[in-house]
């Protein structure tokens, strides 16, 4: 609390005297109050004085049901931040937020399951994976940047929120993914948008500390070798950090993007994506996407000593995908493919952000596995009323053999993934408070030998989700 109080006093001191779901391809909502700007004045107090706070209360349940008796975990958490951000004082903006989160309650995260010596694997992630027996003193400063606002882009230097396809937030749990760094967003025209920067340091998701770019690469679990040893990558690594850069083009009925994700001295993932929508009869629309990667390690892969490297050395890996949708005013049905081709495992640092494939489905990935067939269908429910709405998904993953150590990072074998995601906001006197219902199940179907190291906390189970949010 001592924290939370400093930043506060932070926050007070600074204007008195100067005056989760999130989707990756949307710009970050995390902070949803309303943003008032007046325009620039020749008093930089103006400028503080007229900016914005925004606060949010978050209250979060997890509970993992496992397969017969193996070990079941549950957590709730709670917490609450506030931001704040000037109003433009020729084009230059300040913003700082905070946030801290709690334990109210849980089962032991640091438990070790009597049948398969494996720990929790969701609920811990609801606090700090650094430190999973502190769930009373956690708090971190999540954005303090400066702004600057071109007529038609804005360039933002230091601790900041940013989505795209391969960084971002990242779903779930009590905060996402923070990054540090310049970033560039320049929109010229409606049909074009150039995105992108240099990422030096960062704060994951389920932390509370920031890390240098190659620092935080093995903070979550890290799998297993090529050979079936234990990765232990983390701490071995080096890089001067993360360079991206993009491009979109959105002429009539389409829309093409491009997205290069420079790891220094690691790897480099390089997307490329094409959307098409055809209008039907009335508000019906049909919608083709389609989606190609391309990896390949840089140098050794960020150690010379390829027993603590995180890419092999001269490995690379690809994969592509389709998407078809019918869109209606309240339903939307859509068919996913997602292939991860045989020439190596598909990485990208989970602790950056989430999968960009079409086929993602809530609490599971597809990074870290080669020759992979997903295939996923959904249903999205959302009436003329604006305050509901439901998601209903289904796939089957097929992986390679959990014992296929070099296509098969972290033991998973190939499952059917199944999902609801109910979302709903109040109004009237409760307006500003969102509620999320998520129920989650994967059911093995692959082979695990006997070994049921390969299905606690991945297959045979069921994740429960309850969400507040209180947004002011």
């Amino acid at each position: 609390m001592k924290a939370l109080f400093s930043f506060f006093s932070f926050l007070l001191i600074t204007y008195s005297s100067v005056a989760q779901h999130q989707e990756v391809h949307d710009k970050p909502s995390m902070w949803k109050g309303k943003h008032n700007q007046t325009d620039d004045s020749t008093s930089l107090l103006h400028a503080f004085k007229t900016g914005t706070f925004h606060g949010h209360f978050r209250y979060y349940f997890s509970s993992t049901i496992n397969e017969g008796e193996l070990t079941d975990y549950f957590a709730n958490a709670g917490g609450g931040g506030l931001r704040y951000e000037s109003n433009k004082f020729h084009g230059f903006q300040f913003a700082a937020s905070g946030f801290y989160f709690f334990d109210l309650g849980s089962s032991s995260m640091t438990k070790v399951d009597s049948i398969t010596g494996q720990v929790n694997r969701y609920e811990i992630g609801l606090f700090d994976v650094e430190n999973p027996n502190n769930h009373k003193d956690m708090d971190r400063l999540e954005e303090l940047y400066l702004k600057y606002n071109f007529k038609k882009a804005h360039l933002t230097f230091g601790r900041q929120l940013v989505n795209t396809p391969m960084v971002n937030l990242q779903d779930g749990r009590m905060r996402g993914t923070g990054v540090e760094g310049l970033w560039m967003d320049f929109e010229p025209s409606k049909k074009w948008r150039f995105e992108g920067g240099y990422l030096y340091a960062i704060s994951p998701r389920s932390t509370t500390k920031w890390f240098r770019m190659d620092e935080s690469i093995g903070l979550y679990p890290q799998g297993v070798t090529s050979t079936g040893e234990r990765s232990e990558y983390h701490d071995h690594l080096e890089s001067k950090g993360l360079g991206v850069v993009s491009a979109r083009f959105k002429p009539k009925n389409f829309e093409f993007q491009a997205w290069d994700y420079y790891l220094d001295n690691i790897l480099n993932n390089a997307l490329v994506q094409a959307k098409y929508t055809k209008e039907l009869t009335g508000s019906t629309r049909l919608i083709a996407e389609g989606q190609f990667i391309r990896q390949d390690a840089l140098n050794y892969g960020g150690s010379e000593d390829q027993a603590h490297t995180y890419v092999e050395k001269g490995s690379k890996a690809m994969t592509f995908g389709g998407k078809v949708s019918l869109k209606t005013t309240i339903l939307d049905y859509s068919l996913a493919y997602n292939r991860i081709t045989k020439h190596g495992r598909y990485l990208f640092p989970r602790e950056l952000g989430r999968d960009p494939f079409f086929t993602f489905i809530p609490r599971e990935r597809s990074e870290g596995f080669g020759d992979v067939h997903a295939l996923v269908a959904k249903i999205d429910f959302k009436p003329q009323s604006t305050t509901f709405k439901t998601s209903l998904a289904a796939g089957y993953i097929a992986l390679p053999d959990v014992k296929d150590f070099a296509l098969n990072k972290y033991g998973v074998p190939s499952y059917f993934h199944l999902s609801l995601d109910t979302r709903y906001r109040f109004e009237t006197i409760f307006k500003g408070l969102e509620a999320q219902l998520l129920l989650t199940a994967k059911l093995r179907e692959g082979e695990i030998y006997g070994n049921r190291r390969y299905v606690i906390n991945k297959v045979n189970m069921l994740l429960v989700n309850v969400v507040l949010n209180y947004h002011f």
